[in-house]
């Protein structure tokens, strides 16, 4: 959707802001305040509607709500003394003050043409359960590791994951997949399954990969593995190193933290508990906050996006037994046995893995190159100056 208003438009889908024409950079904050204006033309937006929107109910000061508004009028070209673009109401709130109509991008209205369409197919695994994959773009193969939790067609059309299948499909046709038990792959069954309860551990979830692999028509091909997808890259590079020409590990880890001592191990198992209390309950506020978590830095629109993919991804049960599959993974001991050039990117402030894991990560592969980037958010979004550090650096490691 783009609103117009005044001299500006806000692009929500792509996340620009433009003022005469002009794109003009703005904190994600900022860009959440104006779509929360554009979007209620008009109409009083008071203070707790700000902290509900935009700072998705965490507490913050007033100088901290005043900066934003303030910042803000200064990208609309508006100020405190004139405001004739935002408004301030003494003691209720703000309001836009400008006319604002809306229509949808040309992208938006008009069907994708066939070369932006993904073809969703399924792999058999080892255990005959049944993994859904996709490959878009165009180039060379490049295969993304399932991580924790993908939906195919929701991360189609996620402003999270959609930038990034786009900016990589303009180098590499890209096979993704959902891990079992989640988005389109085959779900788990109960007890009484007659293939048996669903298997969930690294060594199945390395055949996974390798189903996806053979079912592709993949011979030889780059890794782009993040966060829970790392430990699955290294094991299926180790398990195959004929097959891996090279490794680009984003957010991952070597040691989960159930497999980890003290807080991280308390924390590993007050995730999986929190999980199976509070994650299937509409407006669950954990869910939210496990988005943020992932992505303190998002927007609104993406925030409500992932939330929205985690819930249709997997069931409650489903989730928190991924959780606790992923935190106990340990691959310390593969480490010195992968062959393939690897790059480890972490961003600096990542709040769901440390950094000190992809020290582990770099250390104990022979040859790696760490890349550390500046950045809050364990899951790379568009809007920050970290993204074209990562493209570029994907782009140029596994091009060869």
């Amino acid at each position: 959707m783009i609103y117009r208003f005044g001299a500006c438009e806000l692009d929500v889908a792509r996340h620009v802001l433009r003022v005469n024409g002009a794109e003009r950079p703005v904190e994600p904050q900022v860009f959440d305040l104006l779509h929360l204006l554009v979007s209620r033309p008009g109409a009083l937006v008071s203070r707790d509607d700000l902290v509900e929107s935009v700072w998705r109910g965490r507490i913050v000061s007033e100088a901290a709500i005043d900066a934003r508004i303030n910042a803000s009028r200064r990208a609309v070209g508006d100020d405190g003394r004139t405001q004739a673009v935002i408004r301030t109401v003494p003691r209720r709130g703000i309001r836009l003050v400008v006319p604002v109509s809306a229509d949808r991008a040309e992208d938006e209205a008009a069907p994708p043409p066939d070369s932006a369409r993904q073809r969703v197919r399924f792999a058999r695994s080892s255990d005959g359960r049944l993994i859904a994959f996709a490959t878009t773009g165009a180039g060379p193969p490049l295969l993304r590791a399932g991580h924790w939790l993908t939906h195919l067609e929701l991360d189609w059309a996620s402003p999270v994951w959609r930038p990034l299948l786009d900016a990589l499909g303009e180098s590499f046709s890209i096979t993704r997949f959902d891990q079992r038990g989640t988005g389109l792959s085959e779900r788990p069954g109960s007890e009484e399954d007659p293939d048996g309860p669903m298997r969930l551990d690294l060594e199945t979830m390395t055949d996974d990969l390798e189903a996806v692999a053979d079912a592709a028509g993949l011979d030889r091909f780059p890794i782009f593995a993040a966060s829970q997808g790392v430990p699955v890259a290294i094991s299926f590079a180790v398990r195959r190193p004929e097959r891996v020409t090279a490794l680009l590990l984003y957010g991952g880890f070597a040691v989960g933290r159930l497999a980890r001592a003290g807080a991280d191990h308390a924390e590993g198992e007050a995730f999986a508990t929190l999980i199976e209390t509070g994650w299937g309950k509409p407006g669950s506020a954990f869910v939210t906050a496990f988005a943020t978590m992932f992505m303190p830095e998002a927007t609104r629109a993406q925030i409500d996006s992932f939330t929205k993919m985690q819930l249709a991804s997997a069931s409650p049960a489903w989730a928190a037994r991924l959780r606790r599959a992923i935190d106990s993974m340990d691959v310390r001991a593969l480490l010195g046995r992968v062959r393939a050039p690897t790059l480890v990117v972490h961003a600096r402030n990542d709040a769901v893995q440390p950094l000190e894991q992809a020290r582990v990560l770099a250390a104990g592969i022979p040859g790696a190159e760490l890349l550390v980037l500046e950045s809050n958010n364990h899951a790379p979004l568009p809007q920050e100056p970290a993204w074209a550090a990562l493209m570029a650096a994907t782009r140029e490691h596994c091009a060869g």
